[in-house]
């Protein structure tokens, strides 16, 4: 628990010295081998940065909401996929034990994935479950000490990586909704388990999901989350919703990114007699793309605040994921644009940024469903 800016000031410092010496050089390596270089795993484990968010009597950091944003600030100023490594560790593949999971359960697993030593995954997300998510099929059937797991779960992040996974399930067969879902903590190798092909993507190359399947996979009855059923969703409600400032905060850094690089172009790139960056209409792009990503900044923070200060921000959270991945969007738009013909080639970074951008307006919420979340919490707060 860091809560002193001179200590925080140090963390981030190091954290941008390491993208920008460390990551940002490989980013081609791991566009070429889609995967994230061994060594540099066991950077970020000395670092410490796979148990930032976890609590400090597990051997993390537990960075208040604040501190974790301006981190995501720094670390998605390179390759998606670098982040996402160490992202699921500190946000959705830890937080549903960290949130309501039993004593036990936290001193089982939280020390190893705050020290990097396992990695974990969150499946939520089925073939036919994805906005609906709680309208999910897999079972989970109780028999004697354990329970037995059938279904499949789809896009799943990290999960060819994974030690161990967060795993929504239907406990009450006959149950409607949310209700009648429990979270189970399932680990790799557990008889029943198995893992789809890795997915072939658009972008985030070195970033994996694939399928996990489950039929009739045993679990033990000490892995349901919290010991308790019918809580799962929400607690992978509460895993989202911080799980969504998260992001902004991703969509805000890699913007910074693309807008550095399309202001490099810009001012180096010749036409005319004169840079580009002379040209009134790139000059709108680049100040559009600065406004835009100054407001999302300031959102961001605004909630993490709120939801440090122990505010419900599940309007705000909505809200930062909406416009930030939304903005995210327009600037890689407008880097492309700057950049001309150089944009479309894979020789300059937004090639690739502009790929692996666009994911951040679906997952973990699609901008629809963020707008539906917004607009249904604004009518019940006018109905109160």
């Amino acid at each position: 628990m860091i809560r002193d800016e001179e200590t925080l000031g140090l963390l981030l410092d190091s954290v941008s010295r390491f993208v920008r010496e460390q990551l940002i050089p490989l980013e081609d390596e791991l566009a070429e081998t889609d995967r994230v270089p061994e060594r540099v795993v066991q950077q970020m484990r000395e670092l410490g940065l796979f148990g930032l968010c976890i609590p400090e009597q597990y051997g993390g950091l537990a960075l208040t909401m604040e501190e974790e944003v301006r981190f995501a600030f720094e670390i998605a100023r390179t390759s998606p996929a670098f982040r996402s490594l160490i992202g699921t560790n500190n946000g959705i593949g830890s937080q549903g034990i960290v949130i309501d999971g039993t004593e036990a359960q936290k001193r089982k697993y939280l020390p190893r994935l705050a020290s990097g030593e396992i990695i974990g995954s969150f499946a939520l997300t089925e073939p036919e479950s994805g906005s609906d998510a709680a309208s999910l099929r897999t079972t989970a059937v109780r028999d004697g000490d354990h329970y037995v797991l059938n279904g499949t779960k789809r896009f799943i992040t990290n999960a060819p990586q994974a030690d161990i996974f967060t795993v929504m399930a239907r406990t009450d067969p006959s149950g409607k909704g949310g209700n009648a879902i429990s979270a189970f903590i399932v680990e790799k190798g557990a008889p029943g388990l198995s893992l789809g092909k890795v997915d072939k993507k658009m972008g985030q190359r070195g970033a994996h999901t694939c399928d996990v399947v489950f039929q009739d996979c045993r679990v033990s009855a000490d892995n349901l989350i919290g010991g308790k059923e019918g809580v799962g969703f929400k607690t992978a409600m509460k895993v989202l919703d911080k799980g969504r400032l998260h992001i902004a905060a991703v969509c805000v850094g890699v913007a910074g990114r693309m807008l550095d690089d399309a202001l490099r172009y810009a001012m180096e790139r010749r036409q005319f007699g004169q840079p580009i960056a002379e040209f009134q209409l790139i000059q709108a792009m680049l100040a559009d793309s600065r406004a835009e990503i100054y407001a999302a900044r300031c959102m961001v923070l605004d909630a993490a605040r709120r939801r440090d200060a122990g505010d419900d921000v599940s309007t705000e959270a909505s809200c930062c994921k909406l416009f930030a991945s939304e903005m995210c969007g327009r600037v890689a738009d407008r880097a492309v644009q700057i950049h001309g013909g150089a944009g479309y080639v894979a020789d300059y970074s937004i090639e690739r940024f502009y790929r692996d951008v666009r994911l951040f307006r679906i997952y973990e919420g699609t901008t629809q469903i963020q707008q539906l979340v917004i607009a249904r919490n604004m009518i019940r707060e006018a109905r109160n």
